[in-house]
């Protein structure tokens, strides 16, 4: 073992002090330019997937064919009324084309060929009904058409009384309709006017087959030299938001999401947990420095080489990989964690060194025996957590093949710091090595207690391996990205409103097809799937059985468009005009109350026109201003409707076109869910059913699926790789198979012991949280490699010795900074934290209680 050499260079760094920390000083300079210059932060979870594996292959090709459909920010309307989710999203999308933050800015339920051919979307039954009650209300709409004032209204309703007093007035399909009057005139009578929805009167329930929302979708302009590349967008469009009037007035919710929005929204709630987890470790850290050295002279150069060590790795982090993601920016806590154990090592058996007198020596002799003591026990922990770590870059899983290939190279940084810089400042700080703190002397009756009852305790962790090898295959993983995103935040609160809307569902899938003829025939085999809700290609963008339907729109035309197009309307009336009106048609329909039904909406209509007949001029204008807001539009789009003609796949305009059908003629094919895919498994078998059918289906639903084995597959591979690399290591520096296997026995276990807990807890595995397995064996091999190199250089009672008091408080502070992370908003990194304490628990106990049982007999005193 190169422990002669280790203490020489121990003994060099601190007779060399200042040179020692000078340099260090460059360097982490050096580190801290480069950081700032070349590291950044990616939050798109599709960067951590190698481009080789064929389903990230399909899915950049989806990107690159369609990029109108990546990097999008949409902003999700929600009104009381149709009219007012419409106009909120026309005000909000005017205000936003003008804004240099925006590259395009589009309504898709506002273009003009969907608008125009609404009727034909319609299927033949719900058609025959909009056009008949429409035709029915054709005298009522002629005048309205002819006045669209609250006067023109006013005089309708008289010529209903006329109707009803005749005996001509079947009212019964109007019920809804003149409720609907009922309620705004009661209202506007009384002084609370609010907006009519003529659409809804028009069109009945048929007027939400078209959703709840409105939506206003945009390209920012994004600041990738920023942590939130949309940060800057948002904001304008947040700012255009608030100045909408119907959002003013409370009227209409805006809401935004999309991938830019969310994205930028998680890498906030990271970025604060992964901060404040650093920040708060590094707080509580030191309180375990104290109570395991005792002695601010050693925990601040602990701190320092810390700092130093992460500054270091962050340096090569920006060097290495130039972009961190979700997973690999998880090294600063690793890194803290585990390095602090070597550095807590050192110090702790600094502390403890005698003369062969039982004199305290000089500190240059204490650092050079220290040195040499345990430098070679934390050069091999060092290695073998290197390994473990290093284990994970060949893998397709390029977040933790990042994270293993930073972490890695971070533990071979944070045992240079430990040799060169920490007995640098140790030799500057000069802390008294005359305080009895290196181990727990009252430990000794549990070292005699563990060889006691060696047996029952090997035997009851046998019976808990068995259990853990048991239950691995009841582990679940689950890949969805959204599972791990902040609830809470806009982005992910407005998908969630979204979700139960198969158009809207995040869980969509692409197919790519050679041509539209195979686009159809691909399309109906996906839509006869069963948790498949439909299939759209371009032809769903053409209205099926034109033919009867134009027909029947013509002969509605034939009767509505000679009233309904009217040259010259009339003017808007003054309020004098509207009082003598709502007077008139008071009287009309008080002329027939003896005709109504009790319940009749005329009865409340005809007092609400009685009470605004005498209302101020004011509160009558602003009945007219709710009653007809919306009427001229309303008008206008029923007049385009009843104009439509045949269309074909060429009519439909291009800003639709481009979504389906590339310039060589390849064509897509968009397949929605049924159902919510809230679980993994119907998540999976949705996926399975789309690809029996199209084996190269990409797009959302796919990545889900495919990732998720991706990381299943390099987490197997990488950990028998970890073993098996820990092991040549082990076997190297230990010589002997059975050394090894006091070290790896340890390490399995603690494993098998944390599925028991991932399984009772529960704990769902996620693509957060699985760094927890590069971290237990980085962990578990450090404890274990002290704990067995000091049985072999004859340590008699393990548990009360220097090296279980520095595993103790090292267990400590790596708890403290994992629990940091339990405690963050973001569900991915707080998975992660609870993971890692879980797993941190098996292997201090595994390491404190296991191995001392484990260890032969022949190096216990069991006096």
């Amino acid at each position: 073992m190169p422990s002669i050499p280790i203490g020489r260079l121990v003994a060099f760094c601190s007779r060399h002090a200042v040179l020692t920390l000078v340099l260090f000083a460059l360097l982490v300079g050096g580190a801290v330019m480069c950081s700032m210059k070349r590291l950044g932060v990616t939050t798109d979870t599709g960067t951590m997937f190698s481009s080789t594996l064929p389903w990230k292959q399909r899915s950049d090709q989806l990107a690159r064919l369609f990029p109108q459909n990546q990097d999008q920010m949409v902003a999700v309307i929600d009104a009381d009324l149709p009219e007012e989710a419409m106009v909120t999203a026309r005000e909000l999308a005017a205000r936003l084309q003008h804004d240099k933050h925006f590259l395009s800015v589009t309504i898709p339920q506002d273009d003009p060929y969907l608008v125009r051919n609404g009727l034909l979307f319609l299927d033949q039954k719900n058609l025959s009904s909009v056009l008949d009650t429409t035709v029915t209300a054709q005298p009522f709409l002629g005048g309205l058409a002819a006045d669209p004032s609250g006067r023109g209204l006013f005089d309708a309703l008289s010529l209903i009384a006329l109707g009803v007093s005749q005996g001509q007035a079947d009212l019964k399909s109007f019920q809804p309709a003149l409720t609907g009057f009922a309620d705004t005139l009661e209202q506007a009578a009384d002084g609370t006017p609010q907006p009519l929805s003529w659409e809804r009167l028009l069109a009945g329930s048929l007027a939400d087959l078209a959703g709840k929302y409105v939506f206003v979708v945009t390209r920012p302009s994004l600041d990738y030299g920023s942590f939130q590349p949309g940060g800057e967008a948002s904001d304008a469009m947040h700012k255009a938001i608030a100045g909408l009037e119907f959002v003013r007035s409370g009227h209409a919710r805006v809401h935004i999401t999309g991938d830019v929005q969310i994205s930028d929204e998680e890498f906030a709630t990271v970025a604060q947990g992964m901060v404040a987890g650093l920040v708060g470790s590094l707080v509580l850290v030191t309180l375990w420095l104290f109570l395991a050295v005792r002695s601010w002279r050693i925990i601040v150069p602990i701190v320092v080489t810390l700092v130093a060590g992460l500054v270091l790795t962050t340096g090569f982090a920006a060097l290495a990989v130039g972009t961190l993601n979700l997973i690999s920016v998880a090294f600063a806590v690793l890194f803290v964690g585990i390095a602090v154990d070597f550095a807590i090592q050192f110090s702790v058996r600094f502390r403890a060194q005698r003369l062969p007198s039982g004199q305290i020596p000089p500190i240059r002799t204490a650092l050079e025996h220290t040195g040499e003591e345990t430098g070679h026990q934390i050069l091999v922990a060092a290695m073998a957590t290197m390994a473990g770590f290093l284990a994970f870059t060949p893998t397709a899983f390029v977040g933790v093949a990042q994270l293993g290939l930073i972490a890695g190279f971070g533990m071979l940084i944070a045992f240079i710091c430990t040799v060169t810089l920490l007995p640098a400042l140790l030799l500057v700080f000069h802390p008294p090595l005359d305080q009895q703190v290196a181990g727990f002397a009252f430990a000794r009756p549990a070292d005699r207690a563990v060889r006691l009852y060696r047996t029952q305790i090997l035997s009851v962790f046998t019976f808990l391996a068995v259990l853990g090898a048991a239950l691995i295959p009841v582990l679940t993983f689950d890949a969805d990205p959204l599972h791990t995103k902040d609830p809470k935040s806009e982005g992910m609160r407005t998908l969630k409103l979204l979700m139960k809307d198969p158009q809207s569902s995040p869980y969509g899938a692409e197919v790519l097809v050679p041509d539209l003829k195979q686009a159809q025939l691909q399309a109906d085999r996906l839509a006869s799937l069963p948790l498949v809700d439909d299939a759209m290609w371009l032809g769903t963008l053409v209205p099926a059985d034109q033919t009867p339907k134009l027909a029947m729109i013509q002969d509605a035309a034939s009767i509505l468009l000679p009233t309904l197009v009217v040259p010259n309307p009339r003017p808007a009336p003054d309020a004098a005009a509207l009082r003598a009106s709502a007077a008139k048609s008071a009287h009309d329909l008080g002329a027939v109350l003896d005709r109504l039904d009790p319940h009749d909406p005329l009865r409340r209509i005809q007092a609400a026109l009685d009470r605004l007949s005498h209302a101020p001029d004011e509160r009558l204008m602003a009945a007219n201003t709710a009653l007809v807001r919306f009427l001229p539009g309303q008008l206008d789009q029923l007049r385009q409707m009843l104009g439509a003609h045949a269309v074909t796949q060429d009519d439909v305009p291009p800003s639709i076109r481009r979504d389906y059908l590339l310039p060589d003629g390849r064509a897509i094919v968009s397949v929605h869910p049924k159902a919510g895919m809230d679980s993994n498994s119907e998540l999976r078998r949705y996926v399975n059913e789309i690809t029996s059918v199209a084996p190269d289906a990409g797009g959302p639903a796919v990545e889900v699926v495919e990732s998720a084995a991706t990381m299943v597959h390099a987490f197997v591979f990488a950990a028998l790789s970890a073993i098996g690399m820990i092991a040549v290591i082990l076997l190297v520096a230990l010589r002997r198979v059975l050394d090894m296997a006091l070290v790896l026995a340890p390490l399995l276990l603690s494993a098998l012991m944390t599925v028991i807990l991932i399984v009772m807890v529960p704990e769902q595995l996620n693509f957060a949280n699985i760094i927890a397995l590069p971290l237990l064996l980085g962990v578990g091999v450090s404890f274990n490699i002290y704990f067995v190199m000091n049985w072999r250089a004859g340590v008699r009672a393990p548990l009360s010795s220097p090296t279980a008091r520095a595993v103790l408080f090292s267990a400590l502070t790596t708890s403290t900074a994992f629990g940091s992370l339990a405690a963050s908003h973001h569900p991915g990194t707080a998975s992660m934290g609870r993971l890692l304490l879980l797993s941190l628990a098996c292997t201090l106990l595994a390491t404190l209680i296991f191995v001392p049982a484990l260890l032969p007999k022949r190096a216990i005193d069991e006096r």
